[in-house]
């Protein structure tokens, strides 16, 4: 089991970065919102989980171990596998996954491409007493403290280093800034992963 890697970020491409660990190169699986938070050339260091199959070792790696936690959770529900898991990682953060979850929320789970309502609802009746309490919801009201991040930097970060150009990257910022903007009139911290699928849905339709 490799619980963690550490060692300078070397390439980021669509959905993977290279971490040399002991002058070895190490390929690892992210999240759009792991990836925004990576720089070539710097330091990094991920919790990792590696998914063992019959033909291949593939690494997955997180920016916390509480995605990392989750995302080896949700595999335990038949049909969810390790693409699948780090695809609802993807569109929601540990703590809104275990919100949608613990409410039953079968709509906010078939946000995530590939899930349909019968696998939500597997999600749901399998997990439901297996992810945890949500501790941190970004609601308003809640104990937790929301910090607002620099979304800006960090998707434009993420859409050059998934192989954008920056005036690409300046556009599809520009798309997005209502829906950040929204969620901070509301008081709730941007989600990056979800600004930076939008983003991307965005450049795709150009």
């Amino acid at each position: 089991m490799i619980a963690s890697v550490s060692g300078r970020v070397t390439a980021i491409g669509p959905g993977t970065a290279v971490v040399e660990v002991g002058g070895v190169g190490m390929l690892v699986h992210c999240t759009p919102g792991t990836l925004a938070a990576l720089r070539v050339g710097e330091s990094a260091g991920l919790a990792t989980s590696l998914v063992v199959r019959e033909e291949s070792l593939t690494l997955f790696g997180f920016a916390e171990r509480d995605e990392r936690d989750v995302f080896e959770s949700v595999q335990r529900v038949a049909g969810v596998g390790p693409k699948l898991a780090l695809a609802m990682l993807a569109v929601h953060a540990p703590a809104q996954l275990r919100l949608a979850v613990a409410g039953g929320d079968v709509k906010a789970l078939t946000m995530v491409p590939g899930i349909g309502p019968k696998v939500a609802q597997r999600v749901i009746l399998e997990l439901k007493d297996k992810l945890g309490v949500p501790l941190d919801t970004g609601i308003p009201g809640d104990s937790s403290p929301t910090i607002a991040p620099p979304w800006r930097e960090q998707v434009h970060s993420g859409l050059v280093g998934l192989g954008y150009s920056t005036r690409d990257a300046d556009e599809a910022v520009a798309v997005v800034a209502p829906q950040a903007d929204a969620d901070l009139a509301a008081g709730r911290a941007p989600q990056i992963a979800l600004l930076l699928k939008a983003a991307l849905r965005a450049l795709s339709v150009r």
